[in-house]
């Protein structure tokens, strides 16, 4: 997975109309701006798995997600979100509200619905605004995607009241949100249907989930994706591992089928001859398109095991406690401040996410120096802009959010402390 968004190119989109936020259909997107080549992360971007995946803490269980029950599990986000759409018969001349601070993959579901993306603006804090969304609000919205930005839940009993008082439909974006709970509910149980993407917090390589506390998910089918699916799945989760020097003893006793690993692939593809489907969603492989062929799609079955292994309590500890670790020391520095100022009890982050006055040349020297570092929203729906929301803009243009995983060893912690505080200070404005 890359560790920043790729704008996509050539491919059908709906084009702001200019009114109100909403989009109409019109042409491709232009080619995005040409990167330097960066090195590899020198720590793990998101989750690798180990040892200590599996070890408790002795903390007590921590409220997540897979608590509100009713569920499926497939392979990203976004494919969860096309599937909310279709169980909330979302369609076209169905209007959908989106927030205006966004990755292109919370909207690619939605066109491809046929319904029409309206943004609406968030605050500063990244909470909903309620008063545009209510200006927004006409006989064709049908429903409400609420994010949960970077694990810090929204109002979610306030929005619930919102949309029962509005008859409006919401659907919970919990993909930055997997852990934590609200009013003593967990996350995902306040919207009508309400999505995960379970890879930003274990270590698999793939897998998203569709929930509901208020509806049966009976009606959505899913089956595996084959043989290759499997076996891509579970040996690149083991692959990523690898990569960052975890699992040494695993990796000794799989040299064979490791190194026989192209010859397996191509055995598999040739038996799919017929096909040009991917044996891997894109959303696995760093992209942020759609495809459809992977609607009716489980998750592995390696995946749904991490899911009852990996601990959930170690998992939430050591988030907190790598997200405040970064807080103290980059506390004060000049140029930057953190987008949340606190972090309250029950809050899992799924990243450190700092307000920087430098971003481009702060990003360009720690991606070159290899800092594991994400850019959430870097680019921004066609016609999202400060007009639509200015606050959009500006996070989409400032935030860098770096891994603050519960799988980052203390001295890869250090390091990235190190490496983003030179970073800073040698792009400071002159006092």
């Amino acid at each position: 997975m890359d560790t920043h968004e790729k704008q996509p190119v050539n491919r059908a989109v709906h084009h702001p109309a200019g009114v109100g936020g909403a989009a109409a259909p019109g042409l491709a997107l232009a080619a995005p701006p040409v990167r330097p080549e960066y090195p590899a992360a020198h720590a793990p971007v998101k989750p690798v798995l180990s040892f200590a995946s599996f070890l408790t803490r002795g903390a007590p269980p921590v409220p997540s997600i897979l608590d509100v029950g009713n569920a499926k599990l497939v392979t990203s986000g976004r494919i969860a979100i096309a599937l909310a759409l279709r169980e909330m018969k979302v369609g076209p001349g169905d209007c959908v509200l989106v927030p205006a601070f966004h990755c292109a993959s919370m909207i690619e579901p939605v066109t491809w619905a046929g319904a029409i993306p309206v943004f609406y603006r968030i605050k500063a804090d990244t909470s909903v605004d309620l008063d545009d969304v209510a200006a927004k609000i006409d006989g064709n919205v049908k429903v409400i995607m609420v994010t949960n930005y970077f694990g810090f839940p929204q109002d979610l009993s306030g929005i619930r009241a919102f949309c029962d008082s509005r008859g409006l439909l919401m659907l919970e974006d919990c993909a930055h949100c997997f852990l934590g709970q609200q009013q003593g509910r967990p996350v995902g149980s306040y919207g009508d249907y309400a999505i995960a993407s379970s890879m930003k917090f274990y270590p698999i390589y793939e897998g998203g989930m569709l929930l509901s506390a208020r509806h049966s998910l009976a009606p959505v089918a899913l089956h595996s994706g084959g043989i290759g699916f499997e076996a891509k799945a579970a040996l690149n989760a083991l692959e990523d591992s690898f990569q960052y020097g975890r699992l040494g003893l695993v990796k000794a006793l799989l040299w064979l089928p490791l190194a026989s690993k192209d010859l397996l692939w191509r055995s598999i593809k040739a038996r799919k001859i017929t096909t040009t489907q991917s044996m891997v969603p894109g959303s696995s492989e760093g992209g942020f398109s759609f495809d459809p062929a992977w609607l009716d799609k489980r998750s592995s079955l390696f995946s749904r095991w991490m899911l009852k292994l990996v601990s959930r309590s170690r998992m939430g500890a050591l988030r907190r406690q790598n997200y405040l670790k970064f807080a103290a020391a980059l506390a004060g520095l000049p140029g930057c401040r953190p987008l949340f100022a606190t972090l309250p009890e029950g809050v899992f982050p799924w990243v450190f996410p700092l307000i920087t006055d430098h971003p481009q040349t702060v990003f360009h020297t720690l991606k070159s120096q290899g800092v594991p570092i994400i850019r959430f929203g870097e680019y921004l729906w066609p016609g999202v802009d400060a007009t639509v929301c200015v606050n959009s803009v500006e996070l989409s243009r400032c935030v860098m959010s770096f891994s603050c995983h519960q799988e980052l060893r203390g001295k890869e912690l250090d390091w990235m402390i190190i490496k983003i505080k030179d970073a800073l200070l040698s792009h400071r404005s002159p006092s």
